[in-house]
């Protein structure tokens, strides 16, 4: 090897070294955020399921209401 390929190759390694320690904090900061937006899909998953059952909920006691409505019209009609 040449005198003048020695530091090449260290400044080489050394720049490989900071290239991968940059990626690491990256992969680092990527999984956190990661782990932030899953987390958030979860609660964003059981909000929807809690709104879907509120509105089935809600849904049978419109058609409660609606045929406890058309018993009162019938029985008015019947009188009338």
């Amino acid at each position: 090897m040449s005198d003048s390929a020695l530091p090449k190759l260290e400044q080489l390694i050394e720049q490989l070294i900071a290239k991968n320690a940059s990626q690491n904090e990256e992969i680092s900061r990527l999984v956190g955020q990661n782990e932030a937006l899953a987390s958030q899909v979860k609660q964003l998953e059981d909000d929807n399921e809690t709104l879907q059952l509120e509105a089935l909920e809600q849904e049978e006691s419109h058609s409660a209401t609606i045929s406890k409505i058309n018993a009162i019209v019938g029985r008015l009609e019947q009188e009338a």
